[in-house]
């Protein structure tokens, strides 16, 4: 073989892994979409079964972080990730962190009371409170997806070439990295930490579909203990609850993976199209379209175990919802509505030119929200009921 052939090989190998790549990018950028909820539906008020309705206070929060801002929040603190850094903000709209550093594609999540921001495609990392920035670096690579735990500890996926598909990494609480696995079959998009810190689950992409690999006990062992794979299926998210059982959502099915690797249906919608969910320990809410027919749709709210608490049928546009202890936060095309997991309805900002433009709604409390796009963020704040 001469030196132009290897040349050429060299070359479709490294289009190959560039196209790989982006097709890692778009999946969790689809993934991201999904939890922001930016996928438009529809509403139908539940008003004719709802409590007595208490006003909502509106204020403007100025965050100043750059471009492609995604925001996240803490109990007590919402915070938005850019191209120019990161800033945290109180409930009373002061600025209690900022950290200035270049990003292309931020993104921003958060757990308990941290936060993690990165850059897709790149390999700045941040992980932060309320008050002071924890953990600051440059992964190796190009991160793919991050996430924290309840914890404060937090995994890394990237991607750093030749036969590896996907490295990732788990830092501890105090930013040391305790454990690291380079992936040789299906390529990772996303990882997350269980709550005592010693299983870790990686979400891969696989020629035929999806694959969720769990290495169980970190501390001593890093080869797979559970492999479960969905064929022609593609795992949007997934995420550990506090029991240890892993939640997973696909295109057309709500379920739950054990610490056995043993998966068990929730909420099935094979007939229906996501259009965004949600949730937190308390409860998961799913918008469901209906297909061909416009808006149509629904809201289920349900258990972890797959007890349905309440569905709402919608037949106007939804732009996002968000879960907070027991409240579910929509953002509608005609304001911000809260309810309680049964999906009566609290309160609502109905027609308020405040949210006009908003893109996503993130619950910051359950009775406070925070409506937002990449220019204006506003806060959104029920009154308790007399």
């Amino acid at each position: 073989m001469n030196g132009d052939d290897k040349s050429k090989i060299k070359k479709v190998r490294i289009l190959s892994l560039s196209l790989l790549l982006v097709i890692i990018i778009i999946v969790i950028s689809l993934a991201i979409t999904l939890i922001s909820g930016n996928f438009t539906g529809s509403s139908q008020n539940s008003g004719l079964f709802s409590r007595r309705i208490p006003p909502v206070t509106v204020d403007e929060f100025n965050f100043d972080v750059g471009r492609n801002r995604m925001f996240a929040s803490i109990p007590s603190h919402a915070a938005s990730a850019g191209t120019l850094g990161i800033q945290v903000l109180d409930m009373n709209g002061n600025e209690t962190l900022r950290d200035s550093f270049r990003m292309s594609q931020p993104v921003i999540t958060a757990s308990n009371n941290r936060f993690i921001s990165y850059d897709i495609g790149g390999s700045s990392v941040r992980v932060f409170n309320s008050s002071r920035v924890i953990s600051s670096f440059e992964a190796e690579g190009v991160i793919v997806s991050a996430s924290v735990n309840n914890n404060g500890w937090f995994c890394v996926v990237s991607q750093t070439g030749g036969g590896n598909k996907g490295t990732v990494t788990v830092y501890n609480n105090n930013g040391a990295a305790v454990f690291s696995v380079d992936m040789r079959t299906g390529f990772a998009l996303s990882a997350e930490l269980s709550p005592d810190n010693k299983n870790l689950a990686v979400l891969n992409l696989t020629d035929d579909g999806s694959r969720v690999t769990f290495y169980v006990g970190i501390e001593i062992n890093d080869e797979p203990k559970h492999i479960f794979d969905l064929p022609d299926g593609l795992i949007i998210d997934i995420k550990y609850l506090s029991d240890g059982d892993l939640l997973a959502i696909s295109t057309d099915l709500l379920f739950i993976i054990d610490d056995s690797g043993t998966g068990r249906s929730l909420y099935p919608f094979p007939d229906k199209r996501l259009g965004s969910y949600s949730n937190d320990d308390t409860f998961i809410a799913l918008h469901l379209y209906d297909y061909g027919i416009g808006h149509r749709g629904r809201i289920v709210t349900l258990r972890s175990d797959g007890t349905v608490f309440g569905e709402l049928p919608t037949d106007r546009e939804i732009i996002s919802m968000s879960v907070r202890n027991k409240s579910l936060i929509v953002l509608k095309n005609d304001g911000v509505v809260f309810y309680n997991d049964e999906l009566e309805e609290f309160s609502s900002a109905k027609n308020n030119f405040s949210a006009a433009g908003s893109t996503r709604v993130l619950a910051v409390r359950e009775d406070t929200a925070l409506a937002t796009n990449d220019s204006f963020a506003v806060i959104f704040t029920r009154e308790e009921e007399r």
